[in-house]
């Protein structure tokens, strides 16, 4: 039985895409064009939480981001909501919700807020809807509110099958390593901009689908990409895994760039630091670092654990003259995980977020 008035809190991550997804042949069931993978990042460094409250004496659905009540009448959160609609719906629930969500990194700068938002918010109502869903069935659901969010549902390394079904039944997830395989790979998110991107992913993908010939090129070398990082992840190659990273996110940007118009997320400080790492792996002889950008300006650096000073000193200069704002470390990341009541952001007394 579904529980109610009591609050449900959980936390999950965003992820890195190494093998990226740009474009879907299904808009609204959000089927992709090419499978993808990714890192999932750890919960310590990035993480978004969530806590939901499900009581009769609750009169509408709330729902709030980061202290912001959000719109439910807006075309993008209307249709991100259509998702809690579907799982209470599976549940037989007609009673309204509350729910709190809270990022600790900025939203909409290419850092997937909603991998993480969307994973968490799927995972939390599978728990207070006491449905019991599969990690499998969670990220389909997932899928529909944010494509890269069905990746976020597991930890480690991960594979998103892009399907072939025109109802999206086998386009999901699946861990491929988990996060205890090669614990010593770490993620460097180089902060260079805080802003709100001009282009949202969902825009910038529809527009590139639409207007650039070259799009069909990038999803066949993407499945090569996947199956070549598989068997170096595999044989712990680093030198190999950075070049399949580093050429995989310089193709993606590269076919933004060639969309009309022109979409451009990479800035004067993104290209600084990639010019950083490059120089870095021609001094040391080998890969010791790889880059890529998701939709966005800030960069991720993928390194070893004991290579990660090297990196920090290569990008020193940046940081000195102020052109990075920030650097977070994180571990490889497990799938999202219930928190206790301590941690809740509901509170019962009022009904309404803490403040």
């Amino acid at each position: 039985m579904t529980v109610f008035d009591k609050v449900v809190t959980a936390r999950g991550s965003p992820n890195i895409a190494f093998i990226k997804y740009w474009g879907k042949r299904d808009e609204k069931l959000i089927l992709p064009c090419n499978s993808s993978l990714s890192m999932t990042l750890s919960s310590d460094t990035l993480n978004t939480t969530t806590s939901v409250l499900i009581s009769k004496k609750l009169e509408k659905d709330a729902f709030y981001i980061d202290g912001v009540l959000q719109d439910l009448q807006d075309p993008d959160v209307k249709e991100r909501f259509e998702i809690v609609n579907k799982l209470r719906k599976m549940a037989k629930v007609k009673e309204k919700m509350l729910i709190v969500s809270k990022n600790n990194f900025p939203a909409s700068s290419g850092m997937a807020s909603s991998a993480s938002g969307i994973a968490t918010l799927i995972y939390v109502l599978n728990a207070a809807l006491e449905l019991k869903l599969t990690q499998r069935e969670l990220s389909i659901i997932a899928r529909q509110g944010s494509g890269s969010a069905c990746r976020s549902v597991f930890g480690g390394i991960v594979v998103w099958k892009k399907g072939s079904n025109p109802d999206g039944t086998d386009s999901y997830a699946e861990q491929i390593f988990d996060e205890n395989y090669w614990a010593e790979l770490t993620d460097n998110i180089v902060i260079v901009t805080q802003e709100k991107k001009k282009v949202s992913s969902r825009a910038g993908m529809k527009q590139t689908v639409q207007t650039n010939p070259l799009y069909e090129m990038r999803y066949s070398s993407s499945e090569t990409h996947i199956k070549e990082f598989v068997d170096a992840y595999k044989d712990k190659d680093f030198h190999r895994i950075a070049d399949i990273i580093i050429a995989d996110s310089n193709e993606m940007h590269a076919l933004m760039l060639s969309t009309k118009p022109s979409i451009r997320y990479l800035n004067k400080a993104s290209y600084a630091i990639m010019d950083a790492i490059e120089e870095l792996n021609a001094k040391e002889g080998k890969n010791i670092a790889a880059y890529t950008f998701d939709a966005g300006a800030n960069a991720h650096i993928i390194t070893l654990a004991s290579n990660r000073e090297k990196v920090m000193n290569a990008l020193k200069h940046l940081q000195d003259s102020k052109e990075i704002i920030e650097i977070k470390s994180s571990k490889i990341g497990g799938a999202p995980f219930e928190l206790n009541e301590t941690e809740s952001l509901i509170d019962m007394q009022s009904m309404s977020p803490y403040n």
